[in-house]
């Protein structure tokens, strides 16, 4: 099949049906239809990783490449901080070993000292506390108790390690709620309903209100912001997440719909004015208060796919012109003076004058009989309407170059989107609304916390002790 070319043969029969007159109308729109029909199941055919959207783990027979060879001693790196075991100052047990003397020759022996070996174990266990408030009764019959902790408001209860553990387990390592519920009942001894679970993503939902308030207006004052949606099943119905994101804060937001209504009612890019990294969604285009980057990985992806699929050489030129394009700003430190932004501009525009050449705009649709034009727009393939975005958004697309803060991918969002997806192949979808708030409220935090360098473990626990991770107190300090 791979021989056989595709897109020359179609073109030949659509130039001779078009130059036919004797055939019926009927038979050239049935054969006009599965040309088309060929075209669209063999084009989805040749689709991967490299050349649309679909991920990696998709690809049919997908190989891993090798790594190159290096000269580097197997192990750890000089300057490689290790993780092997180091023996500890202070051990939860020590045991004595004492030598059996009837077992020595005879004679008299002192002891002169001990030789010390440590085994690190882990001991996963239910531990529970009991509280037992004093009573005091006066002469008169009165009784006084005393007061429990804050918090401990039950005759029992789930502590708040307890509360951050299963956290931990459903919202970031992705664990579905049964499989979570065995974990505690039979490693824990700790048997826990699901519906527990789901109350425990609701109380870190509740309990990171203020962290919710916070974040968007960060990122909302800031100078660069990744945006990015994606689809998302819940019940069984198509719903999106959208994400605005930095290298420093995450946040995630459920809504029914993809485009500007979503986007304005989560009210972060419609009052933001600095760079918006975006994929060209055309409902990003609505806010002009801010300066447009376009991710040049989805470019590249669809220049692949024209010059595969297509056969369009101007798309290839282009590919490897972005790829140079990048590798020099990198060497430059992130920016290109005007002079040397020039030239890569003037090789820019002579690809496209090329590729409007090979692949040009389809002809001005022609006056009927009764001097009519037909209505609506002219198809353009899919390579054509790459080349006039390339074209008519130049500025957004080479925005790299000139701009230090401005980035040659959207992969920060991307990235910050990723365990949504996984979460979504591992458990197929969400059954509620409260269920995907949650969801992306925390992920929201998790993501952030890691990206200041906190664990997910230590800000899971913090939040359900009612305390803050430093950097998000400062914030939460100066808003007061």
């Amino acid at each position: 099949m791979d021989s056989i070319e595709i897109n020359k043969t179609i073109a030949e029969t659509e130039r001779l049906l078009a130059k036919s007159k004797r055939l019926p109308p009927e038979l050239v729109a049935m054969v006009r239809m599965l040309m088309l029909v060929v075209k669209i199941l063999l084009d989805s055919k040749g689709l991967n990783s490299k050349n649309s959207s679909i991920p990696p783990s998709a690809d049919p027979n997908r190989e891993k490449k090798s790594r190159a060879k290096s000269n580097k001693n197997p192990g750890g790196q000089p300057g490689h901080k290790g993780s092997n075991l180091s023996p500890v100052k202070d051990p939860d047990e020590v045991l004595d070993i004492t030598i059996d003397r009837s077992q020595l020759p005879k004679g008299k022996y002192r002891v002169v000292g001990s030789e010390s070996r440590q085994v690190v174990d882990v001991r996963i266990t239910r531990y529970v506390t009991e509280y037992r408030a004093q009573i005091l009764q006066d002469e008169q019959g009165n009784q006084f108790v005393a007061e429990f902790p804050q918090g401990v408001t039950r005759p029992i209860q789930y502590g708040n390690e307890f509360k951050a553990n299963a956290v931990y387990m459903s919202s970031y390592q992705l664990i579905p709620y049964e499989r979570t519920q065995k974990h505690f009942a039979e490693i824990l001894d700790a048997p826990i309903s699901t519906g527990s679970l789901a109350n425990f993503n609701q109380e870190a939902f509740h309990r990171l209100k203020p962290f919710a308030q916070l974040v968007p207006a960060i990122l909302r004052a800031g100078d660069l912001i990744h945006a990015d949606e994606t689809g998302v099943n819940i019940n069984g119905k198509r719903k999106w997440l959208h994400v605005a994101s930095n290298d420093r804060w995450t946040w995630i937001e459920a809504h029914e719909s993809r485009g500007i209504e979503a986007m304005e009612a989560i009210d972060i890019l419609p009052k933001f004015t600095g760079l918006l990294v975006h994929d060209h969604w055309k409902s990003y285009y609505r806010f002009v208060l801010c300066l447009h980057v376009l991710c040049n990985a989805h470019h590249v992806r669809e220049l692949a796919r024209a010059h595969e699929q297509d056969g369009q050489q101007w798309a290839k030129a282009m590919e490897d012109l972005l790829y140079e394009m990048n590798t020099a700003v990198n060497e430059a430190g992130g920016e290109l003076d005007e002079k040397q932004c020039q030239k890569w501009v003037k090789r820019y525009r002579k690809i496209l004058k090329a590729g409007d050449r090979e692949c040009p705009a389809p002809e001005p649709k022609k006056a009927d009989k009764k001097g009519q034009l037909k209505r609506g727009k002219l198809a353009r393939s899919k390579s054509r309407n790459l080349l006039e975005r390339l074209r008519d958004f130049e500025a957004d697309v080479l925005r790299f170059m000139s701009n230090t803060r401005a980035p040659f991918t959207n992969n920060q969002g991307e990235r910050d989107f990723r365990m949504s997806k996984v979460q979504q192949k591992i458990s197929g979808c969400f059954r509620s609304w409260d269920g995907v708030k949650a969801y992306c409220r925390i992920r929201s935090y998790i993501s952030t916390c890691q990206k200041h360098g906190v664990g997910v473990g230590e800000a899971l626990s913090l939040l359900f002790a009612g305390k803050w991770p430093d950097f998000i107190q400062k914030k939460l300090d100066r808003l007061v």
